[in-house]
């Protein structure tokens, strides 16, 4: 059975060699992509869908406002 302090050296080498060793190949990680959109897009399409639905919304209530006066 190991002892701790055994066992902690192990575990702190073992982490050391785990993070050395990807950058022990000189590899590299390729950059990001550039973001397609940067979501302003999609706001303003959306914006535009919920000012459709209560311009619709208003013509859809407003002969029935109209209606009920009489």
């Amino acid at each position: 059975m190991m002892s701790m302090s055994r066992m902690f050296v192990v575990i702190v080498v073992g982490s050391i060699l785990a993070l050395l060793s990807p950058s022990a190949q000189g590899q590299s990680l390729p950059p990001a992509p550039s973001p397609t959109s940067d979501g302003t897009s999609i706001d303003q399409g959306i914006a535009y869908m919920l000012m459709l639905v209560a311009l619709l919304l208003t013509y859809l209530i407003h002969p029935l406002d109209a209606s009920s006066s009489f």
